[in-house]
């Protein structure tokens, strides 16, 4: 492998918002918030929908509505 052409690495926590579950990996997303888990320090990124809630994986269907999108269309078509 060539240096300095590839990104940098790191250990990253990744945290379902909406159940706690969490998915240790490595990636270049950075965060503010860190916590160490056995020794290595990680980034702690949090995610809306991961493979533990996601209607494909679980085979149950979720409404997840984070911006208000369902009340604007209510409102402007109901």
């Amino acid at each position: 492998m060539k240096d300095g052409i590839h990104p940098d690495y790191h250990p990253v926590v990744f945290v379902d918002a909406s159940s706690g579950d969490e998915i240790i990996s490595r990636s270049t997303v950075k965060s503010n918030e860190k916590r160490t888990i056995n020794g290595v320090e990680h980034y702690v990124v949090s995610m809306d929908i991961t493979a533990y809630t996601h209607p494909f994986f679980t085979g149950k269907q979720k409404l997840v509505d984070t911006e208000g999108r369902i009340d604007r269309f209510k409102k402007k078509y109901g």
